[in-house]
C-alpha cells in the first residue's frame, strides 16, 4: 500500500485582471509557470533589465519558499532569465510576486501579456539556529574555493 501524503497548498490572489493562474506545464514539472501581467509589450534590449509583475500575490505556507527561476526555452531562444535566480518568496510576504528578468541575448526580445516568463518552484525551507565560534571543525577540503575540487 502506497503512503499518503499531503501536498502543501498555496494560496493565490489574482491582483489584475490579466493575471494568469501560475500552472505546472506536464506531469511531472517541478515548476509552476509565471506569466507577465502587464498593460504594454515591454522591450528588453541587449543588457537591459526590467521588474516585470504577475499580478499575483501568494500565500506560501510556514515551512516552505516559493523559488523563481528562469525558463529554460526562454532563456535559450531569447537570452531572457531571471536576474537574482533562484529569486526568494518568503512564507510571509503577500505583495505582488515580481520576476526581474534580464536579456542576455544579443537582439531586444519584447514581452507581451500573457507570456510565460519564469517559473515557481515550492520548496521546504529549513531554519537552523546561529552559532557563534572561535573555530570551525576540519574537514579534509578545508577553506578551498573555486575550482579546488578539480575540473
Amino acid at each position: 500500500m502506497a503512503a499518503s501524503t499531503t501536498r502543501p497548498q498555496v494560496q493565490i490572489h489574482k491582483l489584475r485582471a490579466n493575471a494568469v493562474l501560475p500552472r505546472y506545464m506536464s506531469r511531472c514539472a517541478a515548476g509552476l509557470d509565471l506569466s507577465a501581467s502587464i498593460d504594454e509589450s515591454v522591450v528588453l534590449a541587449p543588457g537591459e533589465r526590467r521588474a516585470v509583475g504577475t499580478g499575483l500575490a501568494v500565500a506560501i505556507p510556514d515551512g516552505y519558499e516559493a523559488q523563481v527561476r528562469p525558463r529554460s526555452g526562454l532563456a535559450l531562444e531569447t537570452g531572457i532569465t531571471v536576474l537574482n535566480a533562484p529569486g526568494t518568496i518568503d512564507s510571509d510576504y503577500r505583495g505582488e510576486v515580481v520576476v526581474l528578468l534580464v536579456n542576455l541575448g544579443t537582439r531586444p526580445v519584447t514581452i507581451e501579456a500573457g507570456q510565460r516568463i519564469a517559473q515557481l518552484v515550492i520548496a521546504p525551507v529549513t531554519r537552523t539556529d546561529v552559532v557563534e565560534t572561535t573555530q570551525l571543525p576540519p574537514t579534509e577540503r578545508g577553506a578551498g574555493g573555486f575550482g579546488s575540487t578539480g575540473q
